[in-house]
């Protein structure tokens, strides 16, 4: 048992050099118990020792911030969230800081001043650290898997700092070497080889003698995870039954350790997609009927990832509701700008961006904001909510990347390092490298706090600032070829209030655009000004305009789409199903059991006069050998069809065209699909498009 034999040799002689340790003094502890090279700063660790600016600094755990009690003026604006409770957590994981220091990152407050993180993190109103835990995340030699090389020294000494700023800890064992999410949750290398009862003995000792350690080293801890997003398995276990025996022996350590040291301590187990609102609850279930002895029923949630935030607070209310469980956003997060930091790639990307969230510190600060407002609506068992690795930011530049690499390496500030591979070969093998997760950090990429970081000590009672545009939402014009540019005389502006959000008067530069040859297609950018100078930029595409309405059948409304077909039974639907759909998520679909004899189809009315050309995209199968496909177009009585198409198989799309469909300028043109095929025979139609040549 590796893992074991590390906690029972370090964990006398750790409690006792650390003691009330601020984290921050003497040289921290590696994996293979050697000083790690480089300690924190000395200015860190004597931040809170004297009165400082933010609250007052007294004995370990008496840091008491000073917090606003009415809303103030700020760099930021916050609609108040009404109702929080005094509890409430605001919470933060900081799992990667002590890799973050030992690889010479340092940390400011808002004064520009350098601060222990602690510290800035409880005056901005945080009152919770949660912090990872892996079994043995080192090499045989002591190499460090990265990720923050997150053992239990590493919970010991965060845990310690964050009691000394009167923050409580949560303390999150994954009960693996490295991460463990919904698509991998690897056992320990110590408990290879290990049938379900020698794990379960194996993690009920590991969890006993771990809590123990963080407890005797200073933490005030007041909830612990059993497990880490595990929808699919825990330590190697995917069948669930045994993977209820384990956390039924993780729930019986942490009842235990909290009994003997006179605690209270609460049970948290923690899931994620629950955008998968069945599955969830599913989950839930199970829990209750395996009768296990828990109390927090804990999420992710990200917004770009997870759905709706109405969707958050009723998967929280329900859980309350039909289980009894508390609950709790044990993750969350979301971007402030789409650099990367340290030239590596980032989780999150332009792509990922959420209607309503741009990647600026404004809207970060809103996004936050709204994802503890969605988790308090769902009432008084929704405890609060937890940002994930808000400090986790670059150890270097972004053009540096093979000096940065160094430090990766050395000391776990990346993602994961080249050492990790011997663990995890698909993943960490294959893509270690840097942290994938500073444009999402609540500091900027030299340590200094962000404005979004304030949110949550001004979310009870709001703050205020001048108003200010966040972002213009995007500006997209479309003409054909040929055509005339007008660019519209107004933008859709979102102010720091969203109140004041709406069409803002824009003036474009036309020499920008004024010289743009529209006989020829291509997308140009156009650059303007609103009244108050903000810049913003049109995108100009000059293309063959799809005079489809709905082409992808992704829009909610398809009744510009008719099918007609033959028998009982319409064997047509728009299916939801992006994995059958040539883009977007939805396609027009068809199955039946029986013969199929349909077509689908729109009038399109008094398109411009022009020679046109039309196109759609099919794929399916099963259709048998006397089956008829076609694309066809109807105007003024005359029909035009394509080529047959041959449905062969999953993805084999095909792309059937129409050219020289002559239009007059005064007359509708019906365009379609139709089908005749063999029961059994399936397939999706998406993206049709009707252009002038």
């Amino acid at each position: 048992m590796r893992g074991k034999r590390r906690i029972a040799s370090w964990l006398l002689a750790s409690v006792m050099a650390i003691g009330m340790l601020s984290g921050c003094g003497g040289a921290a502890e590696t994996g293979d118990g050697s000083a790690a090279e480089n300690q924190v700063t000395a200015e860190n660790s004597g931040a809170a020792d004297t009165e400082a600016p933010g609250g007052q600094a007294k004995e370990q755990g008496e840091y008491v911030p000073e917090l606003p009690t009415a809303s103030e003026e700020a760099d930021i604006f916050v609609e108040p969230v009404s109702g929080l409770s005094d509890n409430f957590i605001m919470g933060m994981d900081v799992s990667s800081v002590i890799a973050e220091e030992e690889s010479g990152v340092v940390y400011y407050d808002e004064d520009g001043s350098e601060a222990d993180l602690f510290q800035v993190l409880a005056d901005a109103g945080v009152n919770y650290i949660r912090v990872r835990v892996w079994n043995d995340p080192y090499d045989a030699d002591g190499n460090g898997y990265g990720g923050g090389n997150n053992d239990v020294e590493k919970a010991v000494q965060i845990g310690s700092r964050a009691a000394k700023y009167g923050m409580k800890l949560l303390v999150d064992f994954h009960y693996s070497d490295f991460w463990a999410d919904p698509a991998k949750q690897m056992a320990p290398k110590g408990w290879e080889g290990y049938t379900p009862a020698e794990k379960q003995d194996a993690l009920y000792e590991y969890t006993k003698e771990s809590l123990q350690a963080i407890i005797d080293g200073g933490a005030d801890v007041g909830i612990v995870q059993i497990g880490n997003e595990i929808n699919n398995g825990l330590a190697g276990e995917t069948e669930w039954e045994n993977v209820t025996r384990l956390l039924e022996r993780g729930s019986a350590a942490v009842r235990e350790v909290a009994q003997a040291n006179g605690q209270e301590i609460q049970i948290a187990v923690h899931f994620t997609d629950i955008n998968d609102y069945d599955q969830t609850m599913q989950r839930a279930k199970e829990l209750a009927d395996a009768g296990l002895d828990y109390d927090i029923f804990g999420v992710s949630y990200y917004a770009f990832w997870h759905g709706t935030m109405e969707n958050l607070t009723q998967v929280l209310t329900d859980i309350a509701e039909k289980y009894g469980k508390k609950t709790a956003v044990l993750e969350t997060s979301y971007a402030y700008t789409l650099e990367s930091g340290d030239g590596f790639a980032d989780s999150v990307s332009e792509t990922d961006l959420v209607e309503g969230y741009a990647a600026t510190v404004q809207s970060q600060a809103n996004c936050v904001r709204d994802v503890i407002a969605a988790t308090a609506a769902a009432g008084e068992d929704a405890l609060g909510v937890f940002y994930w690795e808000g400090a986790w930011i670059p150890v270097g530049s972004a053009d540096a990347a093979a000096e940065n690499e160094k430090l990766w390496e050395a000391h776990g500030s990346g993602w994961a390092s080249s050492y990790a591979a011997e663990y995890d070969p698909n993943d960490a093998g294959a893509y270690y490298g840097g942290c994938s997760w500073d444009n999402q950090a609540l500091f900027d990429f030299n340590g200094h706090p962000l404005a979004s970081l304030d949110v949550f000590k001004y979310v009870r009672y709001g703050a205020t600032c001048e108003p200010a545009v966040d972002y213009v939402r995007e500006c997209a014009v479309e003409i054909g070829i040929g055509g005339e540019v007008a660019l519209p005389e107004t933008v859709d502006v979102v102010y720091n209030d969203r109140s004041k959000s709406g069409e803002v008067s824009v003036t474009w530069n036309e020499e920008e655009y004024a010289d743009i040859d529209t006989d020829v297609g291509g997308t140009y950018t156009v650059g303007g000004t609103l009244g108050d100078g903000t810049p913003v930029t049109c995108e100009l595409n000059i293309a063959n305009v799809n005079c489809v309405l709905n082409p992808g059948f992704e829009e909610a409304d398809t009744s510009m789409w008719i099918v007609s077909y033959e028998g009982n039974v319409n064997p047509t639907d728009v299916q939801d199903k992006e994995t059958d759909a040539l883009s977007g998520a939805k396609a027009f679909h068809f199955w039946d059991e029986n013969e199929q004899e349909f077509s689908v189809e729109q009038t399109i009315e008094e398109p411009a006069a022009g020679d046109y050309t039309l196109k759609a995209n099919l794929q399916g199968g099963d259709v048998g050998n006397d089956a008829v496909v076609y694309l066809y177009a109807t105007v003024n009585g005359t029909t035009y069809q394509s080529d047959p198409v041959t449905l062969d198989g999953w993805c084999n799309w095909k792309t059937p065209q129409i050219t020289d469909i002559p239009l007059d300028g005064a007359s509708d043109i019906t365009i379609g699909v139709y089908v005749k095929c063999a029961g059994g025979g399936w397939g999706t139609i998406d993206d049709f498009n009707l252009f002038c040549q």
